[in-house]
């Protein structure tokens, strides 16, 4: 009987003891659960920055790819472009032309243009304004002062001055030789002397002594 009451006994203190345990178990899970729901709330903002951190995260790793992407191509379309430019040009060669070998002229000889004629007539003219001095400065007494020409011309002086004039062989130091000597002829008149024989003649006007002339007859 003792021992089925110490049996006894011992159960119920077991059954005590695991009341006790379950308890505090109980007190435990509850603690347990009500620190995790403050938890909870309080690490709120830090989940919503771990957010924004993963998401600008995800962002920058895009835009990074994107750029690291579109680098890659404008550097693969650079580094295929680059060698079109540096190909070497072609120089466009322009035909030569054929030309004709120029025959060279043959020299010509320059032929007196002064036909081979008979006596010429020369003429020589009397300026207005002779019958004053002056005339004899820049030798237009006679217009040509000096002539030449060739043995059977003939020579024709004509009087465009207001005055009359002489048209005498000689000169004024040695006087008239009178080898052809026209006498007084009036403005506008006209004389005519053919020289036949070669050689150099003077010449002036009698009324007029610083009028003077020289032919020379070849």
């Amino acid at each position: 009987m003792a021992t089925i009451d110490k049996a006894a006994i011992g159960f119920s203190i077991a059954i005590v003891a695991v009341g006790a345990g379950f308890a505090m178990y109980g007190e435990t899970v509850q603690n347990t659960v009500q620190v995790p729901v403050t938890s909870s709330i309080e690490l709120t903002p830090t989940t919503e920055e771990e957010e924004k951190s993963a998401t600008y995260g995800t962002e920058k790793e895009e835009k990074s790819a994107t750029y690291g992407t579109e680098k890659e191509e404008k550097s693969a379309t650079y580094g295929t472009e680059k060698p079109k430019e540096m190909m070497p040009v072609e120089e466009e060669v322009m035909p030569v032309e054929e030309t004709m070998p120029v025959e060279e002229e043959e020299e010509v000889m320059p032929v007196d243009t002064e036909p081979m004629t008979g006596p010429q007539t020369h003429t020589v003219t009397m300026p207005a304004g002779t019958a004053f001095p002056g005339c004899e400065l820049d030798n237009t007494c006679f217009i040509p002062q000096d002539i030449t020409i060739n043995a059977g011309d003939t020579i024709s002086w004509i009087n465009d001055d207001s005055a009359a004039h002489t048209v005498t062989s000689g000169s004024v130091l040695d006087g008239p030789t009178y080898v052809f000597d026209s006498s007084l002829f009036m403005p506008d008149g006209v004389f005519e002397h053919t020289f036949d024989d070669p050689g150099t003649f003077e010449y002036f006007c009698m009324v007029h002594p610083w009028m003077a002339g020289t032919i020379t007859v070849n």
